[in-house]
């Protein structure tokens, strides 16, 4: 094996690229990835996903919820989307892995815009959007590993997902 061996990964193409974007765009659920603050082991959720105006990954979170404390410890964590569709090996259908940074969205004058387009993805959340315990999460994007299948693996920076 050379230095510039990438082993199973394959160079980054538009195909990945769209694919890859699409993942998110059309995840209403993705598994979140945090560390437990008092362990320090692995804590994997599953959370309504959204994507904010600018088509970064967000979410509304509880306070009260194991993963916003686990986040607010250490705001580096992954997003797993992809669903697996209803016949077939789980394994075979596309999901794309982000690595992350977590922020915490305060209520100022965006809020009100970020809330609308929210529900217009997620409507139900319209019963307890306004509590005072739920904050909006952005998850600004450092990497992304898309496994398209079998044999179809790629590595994507922020650029490549259209969050430069």
């Amino acid at each position: 094996m050379s230095d510039k061996d990438t082993g199973p990964i394959r160079p980054t193409d538009d195909e990945a690229r769209a694919l890859a974007r699409g993942l998110i765009d059309g995840a209403g659920f993705a598994a979140l990835g945090v560390l437990d603050p008092d362990t320090g082991a692995p804590f994997v959720t599953r959370i309504a996903l959204a994507t904010d105006l600018d088509g970064h990954p967000i979410s509304l979170i509880s306070d009260i919820a194991f993963h916003s404390k686990a986040l607010k410890a250490n705001l580096t964590c992954s997003l797993l989307v992809g669903e697996p569709e209803a016949k077939g090996n789980p394994l075979i259908h596309p999901r794309l892995t982000l690595t992350c940074r977590a922020a915490f969205l305060g209520r100022d004058a965006a809020h009100a815009a970020l809330r609308d387009h929210y529900l217009t993805q997620h409507p139900k959340a319209k019963l307890y959007v306004d509590f005072d315990d739920f904050r909006f999460v952005r998850f600004a994007v450092a990497a992304g590993f898309l496994n398209g299948g079998f044999g179809q693996a790629f590595t994507l920076t922020p650029g490549d997902l259209g969050l430069a």
